[in-house]
């Protein structure tokens, strides 16, 4: 099959998905369409990067192609999730996304930035570090989910769609269980690169390292704060944001200024 019409496939896949929860929140119930044709759009997403993979004998770490790979990623977390948690409303947000970015993908040529060969100690911390940064996209798309309930639960009657959602208890259980899996992660991440990266303070690196050593001090802090004080409601979104603010600027900030700025 063409590349393409798996791509198609796959965005289509995707948007449908996200129309059909929308609908069913509309409509107060749940329907297991929706996350079917979201594991439609993550597997022929996945097809198609895998494809990409082969053809160039390794992926390609360019703007968009780093982007499409973190948006699949962030999607097959969240239809795992969905199959023991109430967290399918997230889709709303995460799965246009993912078809917006493999459409960039798809229409973007870049500069090939193939890196066809890693030893297993690069691979640990590249790994680590998208599944980080995935895992934590969730967390912060949650923690904008729960801004809005705790908002609109002040309001009466609240939006059918606040209704729809777990109570506010749950929504804040899932938040720090997404952000304590995302911070193992990212402590890995950058456990692995001061082991394994020879100057992981060099000036191409030294923004990255900073800005990732900051959001893991905030996540921790919001961990330990929840922990010792009690922190919740806005405290816990607040942070949360912050942290994932800065992990976004230490994963994309440079390579956007720099290919689709700069054009190096």
């Amino acid at each position: 099959m063409n590349i393409t019409v798996i791509a198609i496939i796959s965005i289509f896949a995707y948007l449908s998905s996200a129309v059909l929860i929308i609908q069913n929140i509309n409509k107060n119930r749940t329907k297991q369409t929706s996350i079917y044709l979201g594991w439609i759009g993550v597997i022929t997403h996945l097809i198609f990067i895998g494809i990409n993979f082969q053809q160039n004998t390794g992926f390609n770490f360019g703007f968009f192609s780093t982007g499409s790979l973190i948006a699949m990623i962030v999607a097959l977390l969240l239809s795992i999730a969905s199959l023991n948690k109430p967290v399918v409303t997230l889709g709303i947000a995460i799965f246009p996304i993912a078809a917006s970015m493999l459409a960039l993908e798809l229409n973007s040529p870049e500069n090939t930035q193939t890196l066809s060969y890693y030893n297993w100690q690069m691979s640990a911390h590249i790994l680590a570090s998208i599944i980080a940064f995935s895992l934590l996209n969730i967390a912060a798309l949650q923690a904008i989910l729960l801004a809005f309930q705790n908002q609109q639960l002040k309001s009466h009657p609240p939006k059918k769609f606040i209704q729809s959602l777990p109570p506010l208890q749950t929504m804040e259980s899932l938040l720090f269980q997404m952000l304590t899996i995302g911070i193992f992660f990212l402590t890995i991440s950058l456990g692995t690169g001061f082991l394994f990266i020879e100057d992981l303070f060099a000036q191409h690196l030294v923004h990255k390292t900073i800005l990732s050593l900051l959001a893991w001090i905030i996540f921790t802090g919001l961990l330990l704060g929840r922990k010792v004080y009690g922190w919740r409601g806005i405290t816990a979104i607040n942070w949360t944001l912050v942290g994932f603010i800065l992990l976004l600027l230490a994963y994309f900030g440079s390579k956007f200024v720099l290919e689709l700025i700069l054009h190096r």
